[in-house]
């Protein structure tokens, strides 16, 4: 049951992730949650580095989509157009049909797809049930939805019961 849960990566942000890395292990695509991933909830700011990694992104010939539950479409319209990608609202995640949609927009498949968020019961349960690659990003701010912040406490101790009942993955020296 843990594995749904588990992120195949995590990283500190966004912009933190190897674009690079991306490229040479084969990922055409990103699907990326909007709130305290992309920006801070509910802000239509999108800070520079951020601006900046999706430059690296295109220039890769790597294609986006936002992938997000916030129901206001002119909020996720607004973001998604100053970085020039597509986008899903209402998302409903962690059901599939998001993802699917999103993979569908931007043309790729499960092999070369990558789910980015700051969520375990959203972004990382809803890409492992499709099978797709996860990044657990931490969030930009403290500030979230009321929903947001009770999950924040289950997460928690989902992630304490991981750390206490599951076996490290078996290292591979061909992982390197």
């Amino acid at each position: 049951m843990f594995e749904l849960f588990r992120p195949t990566f995590q990283a500190k942000s966004l912009d933190s992730i190897s674009v690079d890395q991306l490229v040479q292990q084969g990922i055409r695509g990103l699907i990326i949650d909007l709130d305290n991933t992309m920006t801070p909830w509910n802000d239509l700011e999108v800070g520079p580095k951020v601006t900046e990694w999706f430059e690296k992104v295109h220039a890769a010939g790597i294609k986006a989509c936002v992938v997000s539950n916030n129901k206001r479409k002119q909020r996720v319209a607004v973001v998604a157009d100053r970085l020039g990608i597509p986008f899903v609202f209402r998302a409903t995640k962690p059901r599939r049909r998001a993802f699917r949609a999103g993979m569908q927009i931007i043309g790729t498949g499960k092999e070369d797809t990558v789910v980015i968020g700051d969520q375990l019961f959203t972004d990382i349960l809803g890409g492992n049930r499709l099978g797709l690659s996860t990044i657990l990003v931490v969030p930009i701010s403290d500030r979230e939805f009321i929903g947001t912040r009770l999950m924040r406490r289950a997460e928690r101790v989902l992630i304490w019961l991981m750390k206490r009942f599951t076996a490290a993955k078996p290292h591979s020296p061909k992982a390197r």
